[in-house]
């Protein structure tokens, strides 16, 4: 039977530290060989950058609903369809038996989450989301939600805690 990969979101508004915090857990894990993969939301609208003129772009822009190039163990996979949910995502990612999805943005999906608030507006946006497993602040008076979240762990973006929190949580989850 294969086991169901730990999800994890790491939420927050734009230019919050959510691709920072991701790159160091995924550094923690990988470290620690756990098998790591993620899902970024491309906020900026419109479709994400592919390398154009290469022979897998041509494959879609002639039409293909999927291109796969393998090399040196280096798969890329494009595809294409009017839009994927975040459920199609995770399915793909399930076939490579990756221990732990790291999902940045997707915030109103219903995974845990860590929430990365920069101020008190973001917080008290941020704080209407479900499944809030930590905070991560980039100002003080984000404390001041503390008492609407009090089950809730907060540490300052630049405590080194909160990545080890995150990192417990995570292999306690596998476990």
């Amino acid at each position: 039977m294969v086991r169901k990969p730990i999800l994890l979101q790491i939420v927050g508004f734009q230019n919050s530290g959510k691709t920072t915090v991701v790159k160091k857990l995924i550094q923690c894990l990988a470290a620690d060989n756990f098998n790591v993969a993620t899902i970024k939301h491309h906020g900026h609208g419109g479709k994400p950058d592919i390398v154009e003129g290469k022979d897998s772009s041509e494959h879609i822009s002639s039409g293909a609903s999927a291109s796969l190039i393998e090399g040196d163990g280096r798969i890329l996979l494009q595809a294409e369809k009017g839009s994927w949910t975040l459920s199609e995502q995770i399915k793909i990612l399930e076939i490579l038996r990756t221990d732990i999805i790291l999902i940045e943005g997707h915030k109103r999906e219903k995974y845990p989450k860590i929430v990365l608030a920069r101020n008190i507006d973001d917080l008290d946006h941020l704080s209407k989301l479900k499944n809030i497993q930590a905070v991560l602040f980039w100002n003080e008076e984000c404390l001041e939600m503390k008492s609407q979240l009090d089950s809730v762990p907060f540490f300052s973006i630049d405590d080194y805690q909160c990545y080890e929190w995150i990192y417990n949580y995570l292999t306690n989850e596998l476990k």
